[in-house]
């Protein structure tokens, strides 16, 4: 390991002396800010003194008003670059007027990624597309068609978001492939492969009972990386395997699946993994970017990486070792009685924070802040007779349960931001919940991507992390049909008319947690309903998208159902600002400074997703009069 990271730290200051010059203060060059996944400014004009003087700059109109605009804008010396579903534009990121645009479908949920060049190669932007992953000059917008097979790298799959960017290497995911790939960011020649799955060799292999290893598709990836730079080390989250809610054909913990995974950069080794849910049958998987931050105990700093799940759950992990600096325990979790089905005795937990979203429910927590809605809540839990659950309460074939925080969380792909200056990891957390039971439906209806080919030379099968007790044989799978949730109405455990929850609230929070120790530092309701509001009542609403945070102490973020943008006092959790967006900004902000000396701020407001909102096509900034 020694050897591996002096000779990443040696790398890492060639490319800081060259390929990396574009990451400045001024700023804002990856999809989460920095390589780090911090999503941190060191930015101060705009800050809490005056902060709520903030006022729309100007709003540019994509043309695509369909949702899932979900893309971070991207600012390289006031030039602005992002993705929607029909092309990637590049903006004057000062004025908001469009430099270029490449048409194209099949983009990156998330957007594009910028790589700054290096050895006389100008910039490139890097982009999913209906051919692959394409590259782009950044200047012009015009295909480079030396990168691939005439500008498209059709090996990468389908991406959902940016790739991540390493020396001269681009690092990809994908949804349809049981891989991760590193490419060569010049010529798109593939550098190496890792499996997600164990290959033959690799003892984890165990953990996939009979041979479902081999006839079981996925896991694949659709959340994003985080690289340590200094240390050359790339984390994978790695998704789920297999039907969203019921794992008959591939009994056992199914590792590397739901796991965190740290790979060597430059060689796809890997160093250590985590899992973190055993045997999905939630659709409880890693959907964010892990974030890197730094722990100091005892007065020494411990590299670490946070990594957020839809339970909610906040794992903190030294990002050297894999060690829970905090703690974390496998616990008791209950046993499924679905036909065929197979679930592990526990589950793991981390022993600081504890959960930041709901995961149960009794019928005395009802929600009661109408009497209308308490009488709507109360009818449905009797009429279809649901029952109080506990956290991973497993899906049953012959009665309806109630599963929170259920499969949209909790934590979703938003993750969390590190304001470095407090010590603080930021994120926000919902409780929606899920209800329904099994019910069997045609084969198929899985996902993640097909099966891997042979071992990757070299490819270490080692590693820690728990895997669980789990049993060495798991009961037959049904002979026919396949199963999937099936819940008669509503689709949530809410009014599906208003979004409201059927558990009492808060439905939506902003949560800090202190990096040095593990606790909550503060935690706020996030988001608001008119209706409720006018009776007193701050619930909070569900969010998809995350927050930035800034050196000027602030907290900024969209993500509600609500439409509104908002800025908190990063300190202690208090509203400052708040504006209204032409739809939800289901996305993460981004901020930076522009030519004219003037700080910004700017989201997407594309609102729609799974919380099916209003959308719009609208990308917005702010800045100070």
């Amino acid at each position: 390991m020694r050897r591996i990271l002096i000779t990443s730290v040696i790398g890492a200051a060639l490319v800081a002396q060259g390929l990396l010059t574009a990451q400045s203060d001024s700023n804002w060059v990856y999809f989460q800010g920095d390589q780090a996944g911090t999503r941190y400014s060191t930015l101060t004009q705009i800050d809490t003194s005056n902060v709520r003087n903030l006022e729309r700059a100007w709003t540019f109109h994509t043309g695509d008003d369909g949702g899932f605009f979900e893309s971070t804008p991207m600012v390289i010396d006031s030039v602005m670059y992002f993705g929607t579903r029909q092309g990637i534009f590049s903006l004057d990121a000062v004025t908001g007027q469009q430099r270029w645009k490449y048409d194209t479908t099949g983009t990156a949920r998330r957007g594009p990624a910028y790589w700054p060049g290096g050895n006389g190669v100008a910039p490139r932007i890097f982009s999913g597309s209906e051919n692959g992953m394409i590259a782009l000059d950044a200047r012009t917008g015009t295909l480079i068609t030396t990168f691939g097979e005439n500008g498209a790298q059709p090996e990468t799959g389908n991406l959902n978001s940016p790739p991540a960017i390493y020396q001269n290497l681009l690092f990809t995911q994908s949804v349809n492939t049981p891989a991760i790939r590193a490419w060569d960011a010049i010529t798109g020649r593939l550098v190496w492969t890792w499996h997600t799955k164990p290959q033959p060799g690799d003892p984890n292999l165990a953990t996939w009972f009979g041979d479902s290893a081999t006839t079981t598709r996925g896991p694949g990836m659709w959340g994003v990386f985080t690289v340590d730079a200094e240390r050359g080390i790339l984390f994978v989250p790695v998704e789920k395997v297999g039907n969203n809610y019921y794992g008959g054909s591939h009994h056992g913990n199914n590792l590397y699946s739901d796991s965190l995974v740290a790979l060597e950069a430059t060689t796809g080794r890997m160093l250590w993994f985590q899992q973190l849910v055993h045997h999905d049958i939630w659709d409880y998987d890693i959907a964010s970017a892990p974030t890197l931050v730094d722990v100091v105990q005892d007065g020494r700093t411990i590299p670490a990486v946070v990594q957020m799940n839809k339970m909610g759950l906040m794992f903190i992990f030294n990002r050297l070792t894999g060690e829970p600096i905090f703690g974390m325990e496998e616990r008791p979790v209950p046993q499924t009685t679905a036909i065929g089905e197979w679930t592990s005795p526990t589950q793991p937990f981390p022993i600081k924070p504890g959960p930041l979203a709901r995961n149960s429910m009794t019928r005395a927590e009802l929600a009661k802040v109408t009497p209308e809605h308490e009488a709507f809540c109360a009818s449905l839990w009797e009429k279809y007779d649901l029952r109080d659950s506990v956290p991973y309460q497993p899906w049953e074939n012959d009665r309806d349960i109630v599963v929170f925080p259920g499969a949209i969380g909790g934590g979703n792909w938003q993750g969390t931001t590190f304001n470095k200056a407090l010590g603080l990891i930021i994120t926000n957390t919902m409780s929606a919940g899920q209800w329904g039971r099994l019910a069997q439906s045609q084969p198929g209806g899985g996902r993640g991507g097909g099966r891997g080919a042979g071992a990757a030379a070299g490819q270490a099968a080692g590693g820690r992390g728990a895997a669980g007790d789990a049993p060495a044989t798991a009961p037959a799978a049904p002979a026919t049909g396949n199963w999937g949730r099936r819940t008669p109405e509503q689709g949530r455990f809410w009014d599906g008319e208003k979004r409201w929850s059927c558990a009492e609230p808060p439905w939506g929070e902003l949560i800090a947690v202190n990096a040095n120790t593990g606790d909550i530092a503060w935690r706020v309701t996030l988001g608001n309903f008119d209706e409720l509001e006018a009776l007193g009542i701050k619930a909070g609403a569900p969010s998809l998208g995350g927050a930035m945070t800034t050196a000027g102490n602030l907290v900024f973020i969209g993500a509600t159902v609500d439409s509104k943008f908002r800025a908190f006092d990063a300190r202690t959790g208090e509203e400052l600002w708040v504006t209204t967006l032409d739809a939800p900004g289901h996305a993460i902000p981004s901020t930076y400074m522009g030519r004219d000396g003037k700080q910004y701020v700017v989201i997407p407001a594309g609102g729609g997703t799974y919380l099916d909102s209003e959308t719009s096509d609208s990308l917005i900034a702010y800045a100070l009069p």
